[in-house]
């Protein structure tokens, strides 16, 4: 088994795919998951990678936000869409990250993306409020590489 196997428990993926689930309620905002075992470029750049391979600019609004993390690297970061950087500063995550920093810090990883998609999904509401007829436009499984 893989230190991204290991990661997360099978229930702490439920919880991570239900944070998703309960914070998209709010939003019309899509979040994704991604883990992968390490990297060899800087994490900011690797996540936009992965969040162009996931087609993650396929929202309609485009205001696709995910998080990565580099479990052996020890890195992580958030991304936003396009829809989403023409309307917040460039600090917009800062607070979420270090939220989850402290978390993984203290090996709380479910508790970590947990506690980050739910700022996340709280931050996304105030800019893409939920729409009557919003769509779950990305999958909420996490994804692994």
């Amino acid at each position: 088994m893989s230190t991204v196997e290991q990661f997360l428990t099978p229930e702490e993926e439920k919880a991570v795919v239900a944070a998703i689930q309960d914070a998209e309620k709010a939003t019309s905002g899509e979040i994704r998951v991604h883990l992968e075992k390490t990297l060899d470029k800087a994490a900011m750049e690797r996540a936009l990678e992965v969040f162009h391979q996931l087609n993650m600019t396929a929202t309609a609004q485009r205001n696709g936000v995910l998080i990565y993390v580099a479990v052996e690297s020890r890195q992580f970061t958030i991304c936003g869409d396009q829809g989403i950087h023409e309307k917040v500063t460039a600090t917009f995550w800062d607070a979420t990250k270090e939220v989850m920093q402290a978390y993984f810090r203290q090996g709380e990883n479910c508790k970590a993306l947990c506690e980050g998609i739910r700022l996340a999904g709280e931050q996304l509401k105030s800019y893409f409020p939920y729409q009557e007829d919003d769509q779950d436009e990305l999958s909420n499984e996490i994804s692994k590489g």
